[in-house]
């Protein structure tokens, strides 16, 4: 589920559509949680294999430790990838914002941690855009990713906090004893290992 502060809009004819707050979010605010009412595909699905399908699922999807691909029932999978993100993925079931996000800015991520085996072409409009994700992202990026978490997560309780009641046990203790002892952080990286393991 996206955050309620935000819409649906046009980015370019190269990039096609994206998602905008519609008002100031702050630095670590959940922007996506992973709730009960996403689209699950099982790994060993016929639907891989179906041509009307494929395309949507290798478009729209992610995998998760599970082996699982998961398609966001609402506007969430229509956030865009951007090597200066303002928001990324956590170990624990949601999206955070590593920054403030103002209004009228676009919502991006950081897809590298959607697919840890996968190769992509990027559309980032930043100079220094690594122009493709590659497998090995995790390891050169991962301590940054990390580090842009913890940050973000020192705010947590310090803001509206709307997508809150969609995490679910025992997410939510564990990201609690977090925040209370600074102890059993869940890395990225041990993300990315889950869904390597699921997808072997």
């Amino acid at each position: 589920m996206i955050h309620p502060d935000t819409e649906l809009r046009a980015v370019n004819p190269q990039i096609g559509l994206g998602v905008f707050a519609t008002r100031f979010i702050p630095m670590g605010t959940i922007t996506y949680a992973d709730d009960a009412l996403e689209i699950r595909i099982p790994g060993d699905s016929p639907l891989h294999d179906d041509p009307r399908y494929r395309p949507i699922i290798e478009k729209y999807a992610h995998l998760d430790e599970n082996n699982v691909w998961t398609i966001s029932w609402d506007i969430a999978r229509y956030v865009n990838h951007c090597c200066h993100c303002n928001t990324i993925t956590t170990a624990y079931g949601f999206e955070i914002a590593i920054r403030d996000i103002q209004p009228g800015e676009q919502i991006t991520d950081e897809y590298a941690l959607f697919e840890p085996n996968c190769e992509m072409e990027l559309l980032c409009d930043h100079p220094d855009c690594r122009k493709r994700i590659r497998p090995d992202d995790i390891e050169r990026y991962g301590d940054l990713w990390d580090a842009q978490i913890r940050a973000a997560l020192a705010h947590f309780r310090h803001v509206p906090q709307p997508l809150l009641p969609y995490l679910e046990e025992p997410i939510l203790s564990e990201l609690n004893h977090y925040l209370e002892t600074g102890e059993g952080y869940r890395s990225v990286r041990t993300l990315a290992c889950l869904q390597r393991a699921a997808a072997d």
